[in-house]
């Protein structure tokens, strides 16, 4: 059954009680990032293996994503800033615990390529940001994961 969460807005990235930063350097540039994150968002479970399903809705200022385990998500798009930043709020949510959920991939050049650096922002009871912060570990790798993924899928398209 999925549960309504708090409606929070792009600072809460900075402001949450739980905030988990992941970097990393692709090869890819900013713009052939930012369009599988942002425009390329029904590709995402060909190079993010959590994610089972995702499309956008509402012309673009939302998306449905489904993950492993049998999660469902509604989102809703806070900012779309083309090869720089795209930030997302979860509306609802099937998972116990999170009251808030707000997620931001910032690209930035480096060199040829661009460094990705996604936060996820959260809050909700005290059992769940224990285990968010004990996760952190294994989010990591799976952003680690999905990104050098991302990046060969991209290469692969270049050449």
């Amino acid at each position: 059954m999925s549960r309504r969460l708090r409606p929070e807005g792009p600072d809460f990235v900075e402001a949450s009680p739980v905030r988990l930063v992941f970097e990393r350097s692709l090869s890819a540039s900013p713009e052939a990032v930012y369009r599988a994150l942002a425009v390329d968002v029904s590709e995402w479970p060909e190079w993010f293996p959590a994610v089972t399903s995702a499309r956008s809705t509402d012309a673009g200022a939302g998306r449905q994503v489904g993950l492993r385990g049998g999660v469902r998500i509604r989102e809703t798009v806070l900012a779309a800033e083309p090869s720089r930043v795209y930030t997302y709020r979860v509306d609802t949510m099937n998972t116990p615990g999170v009251r808030a959920l707000v997620e931001e991939w910032r690209l930035t050049p480096d060199g040829t390529g661009t460094r990705v650096r996604w936060t996820m922002a959260a809050d909700g009871t005290a059992a769940f940001r224990l285990l968010a912060r004990l996760g952190r570990r294994g989010l990591g790798r799976a952003f680690r994961g999905a990104v050098t993924a991302l990046d060969r899928r991209l290469a692969s398209t270049r050449a």
